[in-house]
């Protein structure tokens, strides 16, 4: 909602396909936001020559865009916080255990945090282990797409995936066994009972 309130207030001329393809949704969806928005009074349309259709906010879909702005906001350094908190957390156990030099298991909002709170930590994260990323490198270091093709041995992984933690903790096991491998709080993701049994 957020989104297609931001387009409209920059460009209200723009076609229905061109804010899907911007906001990167279906075209039927920009469709059902359009017309929910025009009820609530926060859009209003008013017809464009070529049989197209102008879309500008009313003094309420302005106010609307700011308040779901700083909820946005305030939502973001919330996560923020508790990534932060989540992330130091387990670099201090990292440092218990006495690791040195770490990967982090998949690209995302949270490897980045991952990354800031490890310069202060003192550990050294040698690369991001991500089957799908296209990039070759994020927040400065190397990205590759398996743990086999960690060029450099590493004592532990760090789970950041944020869309499959489970099934990312579960191959990091696998591949490393599961005494190596943590995962901030917020993933909701613990090593398997059997596997806690066994190990200590």
């Amino acid at each position: 909602m957020l989104g297609l309130l931001e387009s409209v207030d920059r460009d209200g001329g723009q076609s229905q396909r061109r804010l899907a393809s911007e906001l990167g949704i279906a075209l039927g969806l920009v469709n059902a936001y359009l017309k929910r928005c025009i009820k609530k009074g926060l859009v209003k349309v008013s017809e464009a020559p070529a049989r197209r259709y102008a879309y500008y906010l009313t003094p309420q879909g302005f106010a609307e865009k700011s308040r779901l702005t700083v909820e946005y906001l305030s939502t973001s350094f919330s996560f923020f916080r508790r990534a932060r908190a989540d992330c130091a957390e387990v670099l201090q156990e990292a440092n218990a255990r006495g690791w040195k030099r770490i990967a982090l298991a998949g690209v995302s909002d949270l490897a980045e945090i991952a990354r800031l709170c490890a310069l202060e930590s003192g550990l050294e994260i040698v690369a991001v282990v991500d089957p799908k990323a296209s990039q070759s490198t994020f927040v400065g270091v190397p990205v590759v797409a398996s743990f086999l093709d960690l060029g450099t041995p590493v004592d532990g992984v760090i789970v950041t995936e944020s869309r499959r933690p489970r099934e990312t903790f579960e191959m990091a096991g696998v591949r490393l066994g599961h005494e190596r491998v943590l995962a901030p709080t917020l993933l909701g993701v613990r090593r398997p009972a059997r596997q806690e049994v066994m190990n200590d």
